[in-house]
C-alpha cells in the first residue's frame, strides 16, 4: 500500500507574522503541503520523530544545559545572550521549540507559522547564519550521543535520524527565508532612501526652486522627481522651478517623455518650468529620436536657466564691487 503524505488543514500558508517592535508585517507564504511533498515528508516520518522525542522530550532539559554551555563559548551567541536572565528565556523558548517539534501531529500551515516565527526572531537579531547552522548540529549531535545507548536498533536510529532530519531541514528553509525577507527589505529602504536624497530640492529665491538630476533616470526615479517636484511648489507657492540635467549622462525617449510629463504637470500648478542642462549632445539625441519638446522652455546651462527664471519673476543679477 503506498503511503499518503499528510495534508495542511487549511491551504496555503497566509498566517500574518507575529508583530515586532521595528518590524514590518510578514506573511508565511510558503506552503506545508509543498513543503512536504518537496522534502518527502510522510505519516511514518512523523511517527519516527515522536518515538524518537519520547526519549528527547524527557531529558530536554539535560540537553538544554548541554547545548547553552556550548553557547556560552561561541563568540557570537555570547554577544546575544550576556546576562542571566535572557539566558533563562531563551532556555524556555529553546525548550518549546524542541517540543514542538519532537512532539509534530502533522506538518500544517499553523506548524509552519511557528517556525518560520523563530526563524524570524533570529534573521532580526542579527545571528550569523554560520552560528545558527553550527547550533543545530550541535543540537542533533547531542540527541544523537545520548539516544545512541538507547534500545534502538542501527536501522531504527537511522531512520529516526534521517526523519527527524527532515523536519529540521524545514526550520533550515525558513530561517533562510526570513533572512532573505529581511535583506531584501533592508535594501528595498536603503534604495528608498538613496532615491529620496537624489531629489534635493533648493530654494533659489522665494519664487524660484531648482532640482539638479544627476545619474540615470528611470521610471521608480522619474516618479520620484515628478512627487518632490509637485510637493516643494505646493509648498513653497513657487512661480518658477528649474529642473537641471547637467549631471544626466543619458537621455533616451523614456527620460525625456519622464521630464517633460513632469514639467507640464508644473503648469497645472501654475508654475513656469525650465530644463537646463541640455548638451550638445542630448540635443542631438533628442531630435534624432523626435522627441518633441513643444512649449517646455530649454536652456542649454544652469546660468542662462537662472537669468531667464529671475527675469519671470521680476529678479535681476547685479554684480556687486569691482
Amino acid at each position: 500500500m503506498q503511503e499518503q503524505f499528510p495534508t495542511s488543514d487549511t491551504g496555503s500558508a497566509r498566517i500574518v507574522r507575529s508583530t515586532m517592535r521595528g518590524t514590518s508585517a510578514w506573511e508565511v507564504t510558503i506552503d506545508a503541503a509543498e513543503l512536504q511533498r518537496r522534502l518527502h515528508i510522510t505519516e511514518s516520518d512523523l511517527a519516527r520523530v515522536r518515538r524518537f522525542g519520547l526519549r528527547v522530550v524527557e531529558r530536554l532539559e539535560v540537553y538544554n544545559e548541554k547545548f547553552y554551555d556550548w553557547v556560552q563559548r561561541q563568540p557570537e551567541w555570547s554577544f546575544f545572550i550576556h546576562d542571566r536572565p535572557r539566558l533563562e528565556r531563551v532556555k524556555a523558548r529553546q525548550g518549546d521549540h524542541w517540543r514542538d517539534l519532537f512532539q509534530v501531529q502533522a506538518v500544517t500551515d499553523e506548524y509552519i507559522a511557528r517556525r518560520f516565527r523563530v526563524g524570524e526572531m533570529h534573521a532580526h537579531i542579527g545571528l550569523p547564519l554560520i552560528a545558527y547552522f553550527a547550533g543545530i548540529d550541535i543540537s542533533l549531535r547531542i540527541f544523537l550521543e545520548d539516544l545512541a545507548d538507547e534500545a534502538f536498533s542501527e536501522s531504527e536510529l537511522r531512520e529516526m535520524t534521517h526523519a527527524v532530519t527532515k523536519l529540521v531541514h524545514i526550520d533550515a528553509i525558513l530561517v533562510l527565508d526570513a533572512y532573505t525577507r529581511l535583506t531584501n527589505q533592508k535594501v528595498a529602504e536603503q534604495a528608498q532612501t538613496l532615491l529620496e536624497m537624489s531629489t534635493p530640492v533648493a530654494a533659489l529665491s522665494d519664487n524660484v526652486l531648482m532640482l539638479p538630476v544627476v545619474g540615470i533616470i528611470d521610471s521608480a526615479r522619474a516618479q520620484e522627481i515628478m512627487v518632490a517636484v509637485l510637493r516643494s511648489i505646493s509648498e513653497a507657492r513657487a512661480k518658477v522651478f528649474i529642473i537641471d540635467i547637467s549631471g544626466v549622462p543619458v537621455v533616451d525617449t523614456a527620460v525625456a517623455n519622464h521630464l517633460i510629463k513632469v514639467m507640464r504637470a508644473t503648469r497645472l500648478m501654475g508654475c513656469q518650468s525650465i530644463l537646463s542642462g541640455v548638451s550638445p549632445a542630448i540635443a542631438q539625441t533628442m531630435v534624432e529620436l523626435g522627441i518633441e519638446v513643444g512649449d517646455v522652455q530649454t536652456k542649454a546651462t544652469l546660468r542662462d536657466a537662472l537669468e531667464t527664471a529671475y527675469d519671470m519673476v521680476g529678479l535681476k543679477l547685479v554684480r556687486v564691487g569691482s
